[in-house]
């Protein structure tokens, strides 16, 4: 039954991230310099398979939450949230951060990432700690 917990909390974090990604569009566009076409889209659109490794990864992360939660014994919702939180804003958001300072990218992308990472890993600690 975890393996469900893990691909439920994947799908939680993927649809937040629709939602997050589409109502920053155009200012996580600017901040990540996306070569857009004469339509104000990205260049070239964009491929499924992008997604697909996107969902991908989003199991991963979950997966390891899951495992790290067991670890921990963090069995309650409110401590999954915490947790989540706490692991977006700490560890996931830092590391985001370093790679955008020295890639020479604003600090904007940063917050919007970071930002994405912090509340996308809550749902997933959430969604773990449900069932």
């Amino acid at each position: 039954m975890e393996i469900l917990n893990v691909i439920v909390a994947a799908i939680a974090g993927f649809a937040l991230g629709a939602v997050w990604y589409m109502a920053l569009a155009e200012p996580w566009m600017d901040a990540a310099n996306i070569k857009r076409g004469p339509d104000g889209k990205p260049e070239g659109g964009q491929d499924p398979k992008l997604f697909a490794m996107t969902f991908v990864l989003q199991l991963v992360v979950a997966g390891m939450m899951r495992h790290v939660f067991e670890l921990a014994g963090i069995d309650t919702v409110g401590k999954g949230i915490v947790a989540g939180v706490g692991i977006g804003l700490f560890f996931i958001s830092p590391w985001i951060g370093i790679n955008n300072l020295y890639g020479g990218r604003p600090a904007k992308l940063t917050f919007i990432d970071g930002g994405y990472a912090t509340l996308a890993c809550g749902v997933m600690g959430l969604v773990l700690t449900l069932f």
